[in-house]
């Protein structure tokens, strides 16, 4: 039953991390290794990344070797209790190590952090503005699912349903590896409820994924290079609309990043979480910079940009969701909305992965 299983070296060599855990802890046991802090952080942080890989497979190896040793015992001394407790451990192994698979893909730079996640309504009103309301739910049911933490950086409501757009941040292990292949347009094809004729409309809504950066890292914007707008947040009116300019608006000049926050009433507070979505922004700009050096090295490899339409969701004449990168389809639309979308995201990154196996 786990013959197939003996180690993950054809994702990664594995024992190439036991080695570099070992010769980092030794370094950790020196004595004057506190005397430089900002190395001895650097290498603490190393430490745990190769943690996070080494002791899981420990774990699942040694329960590999338990359970056939246990399959041994009852081909020699059947027991049925004993049976149903080893198909039971068996099938959590196998989904252990299916998920330890998957995210051994994760493999990029940036993958561990969390996630900024940004949606904005295309073309199209009402209905485009609702179908971006829509998929900030189905990744908001996504991000509960995997027990994520979700904060709202902004919302910019529609004027009659949906939104406009929003900026989620998405915290939890890997998020930003997970929702990185989630980058581009998403198209809708349904018939519309705000057509009196009840016509079959088409909408699209963008999705732009950042990695949120944490404090170690230094992104220098000088005050000179930012434009600061305050104004008065906007939606649907009520209690929820702020009477005082508190909405800000920060604009980067060199290189034209707009961030805006609405979601506090405090100026203060809007401009500090502005200020986080604008150094998330240049951070991803410089990574873009750096990536695209390869990607010219291996110009026929198909990637995601934001302005490909990546995905359809088809609620009529019939109900599908297609990956136009992967040819995955799903028939239960309604299952996908609710934030099912791990099927979507685990064939993106086992097909982008597979030329590395090579």
């Amino acid at each position: 039953m786990l013959s197939g299983w003996t180690s993950c070296g054809g994702i990664f060599d594995i024992e190439s991390q036991r080695e570099r855990l070992t010769a980092l802890e030794a370094q950790m046991a020196q004595a004057t290794f506190w005397d430089n802090q900002e190395r001895a952080k650097r290498v603490v942080l190393q430490v745990k990344t190769y943690k996070q890989w080494v002791e899981p497979f420990d774990r699942m190896a040694q329960g590999v070797a338990d359970s056939r040793e246990m399959a041994e015992l009852l081909s020699i001394e059947p027991d049925a209790t004993m049976e149903l407790e080893l198909v039971r451990d068996v099938d959590v192994l196998r989904e252990q190590i299916a998920a330890y698979e998957l995210r051994s893909l994760l493999r990029g730079p940036d993958d561990f952090r969390a996630a900024q996640l940004e949606i904005s309504a295309g073309a199209g009103g009402t209905e485009a503005q609702d179908w971006a309301e829509m998929l900030m739910r189905m990744y908001v049911r996504w991000a509960e699912r995997k027990g994520y933490q979700l904060e709202m950086l902004d919302l910019s409501e529609g004027e009659e349903a949906g939104i406009k757009g929003a900026v989620l941040e998405i915290t939890g292990e890997y998020a930003y590896g997970f929702l990185r292949p989630e980058a581009g347009v998403h198209r809708l094809v349904r018939i519309s409820p705000f057509d009196s004729q009840a016509r079959r409309h088409t909408s699209f809504a963008s999705v732009f994924v950042y990695p949120v950066v944490d404090d170690e890292i230094n992104i220098e914007i000088r005050d000179d290079d930012l434009r600061i707008d305050v104004y008065r947040a906007s939606g649907a009116g009520g209690q929820h609309v702020n009477k005082t300019s508190s909405a800000v608006r920060i604009t980067h000049l060199p290189s034209g990043v707009v961030t805006a926050s609405q979601a506090e009433r405090s100026q203060f507070k809007n401009k500090a979480t502005a200020m986080k979505q604008l150094k998330n922004k240049l951070y991803q700009i410089e990574a873009d910079k750096q990536a695209a050096v390869k990607a010219a090295l291996d110009a026929g490899k198909a990637d995601v940009s934001f302005g490909s339409q990546i995905r359809s969701y088809v609620f009529q004449p019939y109900t599908m969701v297609n990956d136009h990168r992967t040819e995955l389809k799903i028939a239960d639309v309604a299952k996908v909305m609710d934030g099912a979308i791990d099927p979507f995201i685990e064939a993106y990154l086992k097909q982008a992965g597979e030329p590395a196996k090579k």
